[in-house]
């Protein structure tokens, strides 16, 4: 696994050290039981995969050698590095401005940009159409590119399945940097539709079905198929894949409904003729990451915290996968941890944030806790610490090999 250089201040000795163990242990990283943390009457289950992956870690190296590199000039990146706001303000702070936010509105008109500035693309990457526009202004887009191998993996499937005659089905958020940069490139070769989450592609499997009207699909796709899109034609033979950043899961359901659709529709012994198969489209630290968290609901915490940020697409999914069993705190860093055992924190449904008093409540507690793809090991350590001191513990006594253990050895014990 490659070595990166990031800032040290995004690191976190605590947190290494429990990744390292865990690794020695399973270096293979099939084991996705989480790692029990004991302390003075607080259990904390912290989940095997989390914080920043290869791709994150990939975008802000480059990032920061960059600034670095080039002191003095005008750096910009196209948007948000990760959705992440230490990660972010940090960036900002060191002279880096942002053309676009993460909701894709214009901050930095395009008139503003010179030949002799550079253009970092994100970890998300960017659209054809944007790539073009930087390289007619004559900018060394390819010199300052950040985009995640994997995402790139899923532009090659879509550009594959276009040219062997399928349509591309994309499960994502069409307003998200990822899914727009995905479909500009699956368009040139294959007629698209970007589906938002299952209840979509029940939708869409209706219009195959001929349950719901063709024309139907216009309005209720609307903004989100490729031009020229013809519902008689390009709803025959599909292949579908995701933005990276997705739930795993959704994904695998949305595959799995559109191929009993068109197996319903053609018959088994026709369907290689028009559905592709392609679940290796999904990120591995995704997957990792989700699966990860799938394991925190066997424990018998007493609530969850999820740490990142809150327009985090990954980190928003992990929510969503705890709440199943748990209530759960999403915070992005330790400052929202109060000193009085309240807590703010960002409901995902309001898309607020909001105030929770007393939620540790009294020892012995029992804390699920996971991070997001782009959240330092840094926070995720400040969070542990913080709500140690809220619930009186003596971070200053604490020494690693009595407090760690896994879900194994703490069963062997």
């Amino acid at each position: 696994m490659k070595k990166f250089e990031i800032p040290e201040y995004f690191k976190s000795g605590f947190i290494n050290k429990i990744k390292e163990k865990r690794n020695l242990l399973d270096p293979r990283r099939k084991d996705f039981s989480p790692t029990r943390l004991n302390f003075d009457g607080v259990t904390i289950y912290l989940a095997r995969h989390f914080g920043f992956c290869f791709g994150v870690q990939n975008a802000i190296e480059i990032a920061y050698k960059t600034i670095e590199q080039n002191k003095g000039g005008n750096i910009y990146l196209l948007s948000e590095m990760i959705h992440n706001p230490l990660v972010n303000k940090d960036l900002e702070e060191r002279g880096l401005r942002f053309i676009l936010n993460s909701r894709g509105e214009q901050l930095i008109e395009w008139g503003k940009i010179k030949k002799e500035d550079i253009v970092i693309i994100p970890a998300f990457g960017a659209s054809l159409e944007t790539v073009e526009l930087l390289k007619n202004k004559g900018l060394a887009v390819e010199r300052y590119e950040t985009t995640c191998p994997f995402v790139e993996k899923v532009w090659n499937k879509a550009v594959l399945l276009g040219e062997r005659g399928f349509t591309v089905v994309i499960h994502g958020k069409a307003n998200h940097e990822e899914t727009k940069a995905t479909f500009s490139r699956a368009v040139i070769k294959a007629p698209s539709v970007v589906v938002r989450d299952i209840w979509e592609t029940k939708t869409l499997a209706k219009i195959i079905l001929g349950e719901i009207p063709p024309q139907k699909f216009y309005e209720i796709f609307k903004g989100k198929y490729s031009e020229g899109f013809d519902v008689g034609k390009h709803l025959s033979k599909i292949g579908v894949v995701n933005q990276t950043t997705m739930l795993a899961e959704e994904t695998q359901a949305i595959s799995a409904l559109i191929k009993s659709t068109l197996e319903l529709k053609y018959g088994k012994e026709n369907l290689p003729e028009h559905f592709a198969d392609t679940r290796d489209t999904l990120c591995y630290a995704t997957n990792d990451n989700q699966n990860a968290t799938a394991k925190l609901l066997e424990s018998d915490a007493d609530f969850g915290i999820v740490i990142g940020g809150y327009n985090s697409s990954n980190t928003t999914h992990l929510v969503e996968l705890l709440e199943k069993k748990f209530k759960i705190f999403f915070i992005s860093d330790d400052s929202k941890l109060l000193d009085n055992g309240g807590v703010l924190h960002f409901d995902v449904k309001t898309r607020k944030e909001v105030l929770t008093k007393n939620f540790l409540g009294k020892k012995p507690v029992k804390l699920a806790i996971t991070s997001g793809a782009s959240c330092p090991d840094s926070v995720v350590e400040k969070v542990i610490f913080k709500l140690l001191k809220v619930l009186n513990v003596d971070v200053s006594r604490i020494k690693f090999d009595e407090i760690f253990k896994t879900e194994k050895e703490f069963r062997q014990n």
